[in-house]
């Protein structure tokens, strides 16, 4: 069996990025639904974990359909990480993610997130720590750099490895770009050519396509979707079927479109309650219309949206538009 079936269950793994304020439970079953193999949850300060937050409760929720489903820790404490890791590897995660690349002002000045490609021994103290006092498999996620002075991605990889990672997720943009710019795909193939453990390739995957080009040119041992996912969970079918050499699925109709994204705005009620439930539904609604005739008018209009029957009211007129 290969390393990367041993964690995520499949040979060239499809991945749903971690995404604060988006991945959520709702979110990653439609994903699922659609074809994505392999999720992690948002991001989950080992800190708020061990003063018992009750706002860290709902980012671990998890449903058996999503299996296998990975939690995703931040912090810079060695073994605060560790003891915290330990607390949670038996709440059915298959294994456990170590953030490494959030560019978010207040993580990096937290000294955690991509500051710690700054500290190259920090952060192989914090994976040691964590293969310490667990025994499912330890993965983290980076970027390529700091900045373009700061941080060399393969030497970052090498400490990771030597500390006991079991597989890297590169994300080819330094944490100066946040998600400007290009992604560099080569610095990803510089990763995977240095490490023995799996190398999964994150930046730009907007179309089945582009997984293909990440699979050729960076020998990556599988992708990870985030941006392109969002308001496009269908994208997991597109990248299906252009890796097993199937006929490209055609684009949702806006019936379809529809028909999601008032779905997902009741899984998302049953989760959070209604009125959390709608107002997250806001910024998705703008992702899932936008291109769609009227796009810009309606995105003012669902930011007044209290319910969930305003928000059927607002979206059906677009199917009969389309008839």
């Amino acid at each position: 069996m290969s390393k990367t079936k041993d964690i995520y269950g499949t040979d060239f793994p499809i991945f749903l990025a971690p995404m604060a304020g988006i991945t959520d439970l709702p979110y990653r079953m439609l994903c699922k639904e659609q074809g994505c193999d392999v999720m992690v949850t948002e991001m989950v300060s080992a800190k708020a974990l061990f003063y018992g937050n009750k706002n860290t409760i709902p980012l671990m929720e998890t449903n058996e359909m999503e299996s296998p489903i990975g939690i995703q820790l931040f912090g810079s404490d060695p073994e605060l990480m560790g003891e915290m890791a330990h607390k949670i590897e038996d709440q059915g995660f298959a294994f456990i993610d170590i953030n490494m690349g959030c560019p978010v002002p207040k993580i990096v000045n937290n000294k955690e997130g991509s500051a710690l490609m700054l500290n190259p021994e920090l952060a192989g103290k914090i994976v040691a720590a964590i293969k310490r006092h667990v025994s499912l498999p330890v993965t983290v996620k980076f970027r390529k750099g700091f900045n373009d002075e700061l941080g060399d991605p393969v030497e970052f990889a090498k400490v990771l490895e030597a500390n006991g990672a079991d597989a890297l997720a590169v994300h080819g943009r330094t944490r100066e770009q946040f998600y400007s710019g290009k992604a560099d795909w080569d610095a990803i193939r510089r990763v995977k050519e240095s490490v023995s453990i799996p190398v999964i390739g994150n930046g730009d995957i907007f179309h089945g396509m582009d997984a293909i080009r990440m699979r050729e040119e960076t020998g990556c041992d599988g992708v990870m979707v985030g941006r392109g996912a969002k308001g496009n969970p269908w994208i997991f079918r597109e990248i299906k079927a252009v890796l097993s050499g199937e006929e490209l699925p055609g684009r949702p109709s806006t019936s379809e479109v529809v028909e999601m994204l008032l779905r997902h705005a009741r899984l998302s009620i049953q989760s959070k309650g209604e009125f959390t439930g709608i107002r997250e539904m806001r910024k998705h609604t703008a992702w899932y219309t936008a291109g769609m005739h009227g796009s810009s008018k309606l995105r003012d209009a669902v930011n007044q949206v209290t319910n969930y029957e305003e928000l059927e009211k607002l979206l059906i007129p677009l199917t009969r538009r389309e008839a």
